[in-house]
């Protein structure tokens, strides 16, 4: 009696262990948070997950879109089992599913970006049972052009350096191959003369 009392004493504390443990198995998002894109192109909004529960049908993942100046949130996109696009709004015929939940990937593709197209998308993960965890954000700027940022930057100063580097060793290369031609021309002119300043050897020497 006393051990099986033991016994669902222990059960119930475990459970209630697992119970107090559960919330942070949630799932958790990333995504690139800031992003730029130039007006009329295609962009693409990453976000990827994990989750303590094994992938399965239940998964289900929501993109909606607030605008950066104010206004009701926006439905952009739908997963469950099958893609669901907008059938109406700003997004219809502009999203598409470009995820892999095999992968952990639930990203989307947007087409012909708009100047209106600017503000926050949210993308948010449910795989039962995690269910819990917090949403992934983008903030998408659209503008006329991409500025350049510090990676172009130092990709430019690693090309120009390249660069530099090559045009030296070729001034290097032509320096020596003119001096060499050079010496070989003078060594030449060298042999043409000496011939000619030799004296010849008089074999019958007269004596006055």
């Amino acid at each position: 009696m006393y051990g099986k009392s033991t016994s669902r004493a222990g059960l119930l504390l475990l459970g209630i262990q697992l119970t107090a443990l559960w919330p942070i198995a949630a799932v958790e998002i990333y995504t690139s948070q800031v992003l730029e894109a130039v007006n009329g192109t295609d962009v693409r909004l990453k976000c990827t997950f994990s989750s303590f529960a094994p992938v399965s049908d239940a998964l289900t993942v929501t993109w909606n879109f607030r605008p950066r100046d104010g206004g009701p949130e926006q439905f952009v996109f739908y997963y469950h089992v099958d893609p669901f696009k907008p059938m109406s709004g700003r997004f219809k015929d502009r999203v598409v599913w470009d995820g892999n939940p095999e992968r952990y990937d639930v990203s989307i593709m947007l087409w012909k970006l708009q100047f209106d197209d600017n503000g926050t998308y949210t993308c948010q993960v449910k795989n039962p049972p995690d269910v819990d965890g917090l949403v992934g954000e983008i903030r998408l700027s659209v503008v006329h052009t991409v500025r350049f940022s510090e990676i172009y930057f130092l990709a430019l100063a690693i090309g120009s350096a390249c660069a530099l580097m090559v045009i030296i060793v070729i001034v290097v290369v032509l320096v020596q191959h003119f001096r060499k031609k050079r010496w070989a021309e003078r060594a030449h002119k060298v042999v043409e003369i000496r011939p000619r300043l030799k004296i010849p050897k008089n074999k019958n020497p007269r004596i006055s």
